[in-house]
């Protein structure tokens, strides 16, 4: 059969070019919102006189079927009509008729790939969005239950500084708050309109571009037609909020696989989010996070892909940019799964407090306290500083941490020492003696939690906004 497009054609497509050019295979993840688009579209064609309404009326009933087919996994999508569009087009003309192929009138598929992928990609926005926001509930859940867990902070893998657990959640979720925020920006790009762009210089057709936005629910539409058929900076920008995303979640990850370990055993993750050894019957293996970590290549690498697809393009559509949807559906994938899964996990994960309390009391994460103990005394932090260094090595060398140290030892590093650097040492006196904004004291800690709760209560209002449109 002859392609919609075939008219200046004398032969048919080699058939390796047919399959090697088909963009069908991935682009039927659009089918839906290219219905959409064409339903918006037909319908201003109508309201500007360019179709007679009895036409419009059986265009969109016809596309209404198609949708329901699509729906319910009944169209058969051909790599011989090439793309989403042409597949619903030919769908359309076979259920209604000639009067189908006016449905084409004043637009490109230039124009209408751009619609479909702007379209699809403000569902996903808004989806991310609130699995970050599920996230965050469950990282502040923990945070929330262990407000009295202490455990070592650490720089270089090297114990620092004692802080609280709940401290090294909210961190997670000042991380994924920004996650959020950059998705939420990234929307005013994405919810703009390209449609009546056609194929780089708009159209004769008397349409109404603004009209079609108010249908579909964009916010604005394309200034420039070259811009609009070109621009696939809204999916980049995508693709790099997505690698950040996945950057924390790997961060994460990275501590959950540590801290499972049977040398640091400070939590332990629920049985439904590890895996067994086929050889070992002992074994317990964090596989979701060691997974989730080795995927964030993975989705580095699709926006290394597009970036470098766009880098030389002339204006305006060029074949290349068939490129722009695969990496984008394989990351958008990818991270959903992560997404759901870590929520869950991160919800249902046993933090071994006796076990990180362990940890805090047997190492000098105390030793600056000791510094501005002395300082506070009068004595310049940096002779401070070499004082204590002395002290740590004496306790090295002699099998004892700070707090084993007999008053006439600290003494023989310093007069300025007295009964008070024992309260000073306490880990919780460590923690709560920070009491600065954003600092780990407990108080600080609360404040942030109650901060982080009144943010995702805006977040949810974001989200059940969009939904009140009657988007899906």
């Amino acid at each position: 059969m002859s392609k919609l497009w075939g008219g200046r054609f004398t032969k048919q497509t080699d058939q390796l070019v047919e399959e090697y050019t088909a963009s069908i295979m991935f682009d039927k993840a659009l089918a839906i919102e290219d219905v959409q688009g064409s339903l918006a579209h037909v319908t201003m064609l109508g309201k500007q006189g360019i179709l007679p309404l009895e036409d419009v009326e059986t265009i969109k009933a016809g596309l209404q079927r198609v949708l329901t087919r699509i729906k319910k996994g009944e169209l058969e999508f051909s790599v011989s009509d090439e793309d989403i569009h042409m597949n619903i087009e030919k769908a359309l003309i076979e259920d209604i008729g000639p009067v189908g192929g006016k449905l084409h009138t004043g637009r490109s598929r230039n124009d209408q790939i751009a619609t479909d992928m702007h379209l699809w990609l403000r569902k996903r926005v808004v989806e991310f969005v609130e699995m970050l926001h599920k996230l965050q509930l469950a990282l502040i859940k923990q945070a929330k239950e262990n407000t009295d867990t202490l455990i070592p902070g650490y720089t270089h893998l090297q114990r620092a500084q004692p802080i609280l657990f709940a401290h090294h959640m909210m961190a997670y979720v000042s991380m994924f708050s920004r996650d959020i925020e950059r998705l939420q920006d990234s929307y005013k790009r994405i919810n703009v309109l390209p449609l009546g762009a056609g194929a780089l210089a708009g159209t004769t057709f008397p349409i109404d571009r603004h009209f079609v936005a108010e249908q579909l629910q964009f916010d604005a539409v394309y200034e420039n037609s070259l811009d609009a058929v070109s621009d696939r900076d809204f999916i980049v920008e995508f693709l790099s909020n997505a690698s950040l995303i996945m950057m924390h979640l790997s961060r994460l990850s990275e501590e959950l696989v540590l801290w499972s370990s049977t040398e640091f055993n400070f939590i332990e993750l629920d049985d439904a989010f590890c895996t067994g050894s086929s050889i070992m019957p002992q074994k317990k293996n964090p596989d979701v996070p060691e997974l989730v970590r080795g995927k964030t290549g993975r989705v580095y690498g699709n926006l290394m892909g597009l970036l470098t697809v766009l880098k030389s393009l002339p204006l305006a559509y060029n074949k290349d940019m068939q490129e722009d949807k695969e990496g984008m559906f394989d990351t958008v994938t990818t991270m959903q799964g992560g997404l759901q899964i870590f929520a869950s996990m991160i919800d249902t994960m046993k933090v071994r407090k006796d076990i990180m309390r362990q940890a805090v009391n047997q190492d000098f994460s105390n030793a600056t306290d000791i510094a501005d103990f002395l300082a506070n005394k009068g004595l310049p932090f940096r002779q401070a500083h070499e004082v204590i260094g002395k002290t740590v090595l004496y306790c090295i060398q002699n099998n004892k941490y700070l707090l084993d140290l007999t008053l006439d030892e600290f003494k023989q590093f310093n007069d300025l020492f007295d009964e008070r650097i024992y309260d000073v040492l306490q880990p919780e006196a460590v923690v709560n003696a920070r009491n600065v904004y954003g600092g780990p004291a407990k108080v600080q800690v609360e404040a942030a939690i109650s901060r982080a709760e009144q943010k995702l209560v805006g977040v949810q209002a974001w989200v059940e906004e969009y939904l009140a449109k009657g988007n899906e």
